[in-house]
């Protein structure tokens, strides 16, 4: 019954955030809410694609129950088939009105951002975070990273676990919505830090700069289902599928092109 009241409660609060912005390209859909003997009935990720345009979905590499019990399967579908799909058809619609930006990969359009620019400052920001996080994470995950990524980390932190708490500590403190990083600078040196909304450290004007490795969603519609209120309890379940071999991955990409 409790699981019931709360799906019905987020629904009831998407279709209150639609309907304030519905003349802004932001990221809430309408969702209709099921009736009391309606089944909510769950999708398969590959049956969800984009409006045509620049940027395409990045295919989650999962099933939307792969990350339970960490991440609850109706959050995922909903987060993935709703809330992104919907940042990649804003920013689709953006950037074809805009000559300028043909042919630019979703990097250079986040650095050359005008931050004033709020829908494309959202959208672009919503389209490469998301895309991210869902790389971020795999079934049967966790642990610690090994090899490069782990000596290094023992470099710039002292240990795993400073990394982890202070990665923790920055998605727990983050104000509001917004998200947590693990970036690589220009420097090689890894790096925490956390951003509001959907910004990330490829912007312009950001505190901490660098290029992102690792990131979670601290917006509420990304745990609000399982966790409610409890954000500690979503970011330590997190860490039992973060996929480091992805990480480790991203970690030698981003070290070989400097």
């Amino acid at each position: 019954m409790k699981r019931i009241v709360a799906i019905v409660f987020y629904f009831c609060f998407l279709l209150i955030i639609a309907s304030c912005n519905k003349k802004k390209l932001t990221e809430v859909v309408e969702v209709p809410l099921p009736s009391a003997e309606e089944k909510v009935t769950i999708g398969h990720p590959d049956d969800v694609s984009a409006d045509p345009g620049q940027f395409e979905l990045v295919k989650l590499p999962y099933e939307y129950n792969a990350l339970m019990p960490s991440i609850d399967v109706l959050t995922m579908e909903v987060h993935y088939s709703k809330h992104y799909l919907t940042y990649t058809n804003n920013l689709n619609k953006l950037v074809a009105d805009d000559p300028a930006m043909v042919d630019l990969t979703i990097e250079d359009i986040l650095k050359k951002l005008n931050m004033n620019n709020a829908d494309l400052r959202n959208n672009a920001g919503g389209y490469y975070n998301h895309s991210l996080f869902w790389e971020s994470m795999a079934p049967k995950a966790g642990g610690q990273p090994k090899d490069t990524l782990a000596v290094v980390m023992n470099r710039d932190f002292g240990s795993f676990e400073i990394f982890k708490n202070q990665f923790s500590d920055a998605a727990e403190k983050q104000f509001g919505s917004g998200w947590a990083w693990l970036v690589v600078d220009k420097a090689g040196k890894l790096s925490v830090t956390s951003t509001p909304n959907q910004d990330n450290p490829l912007m312009p004007n950001q505190p901490v700069k660098g290029t992102p490795i690792l990131c979670l969603d601290v917006w509420e519609h990304a745990y609000y289902l399982d966790y409610q209120y409890k954000r500690k309890k979503y970011i330590e379940a997190f860490f039992n599928v973060i996929n480091w071999k992805k990480v480790s991955e991203r970690y030698l990409e981003v070290n070989a092109a400097k």
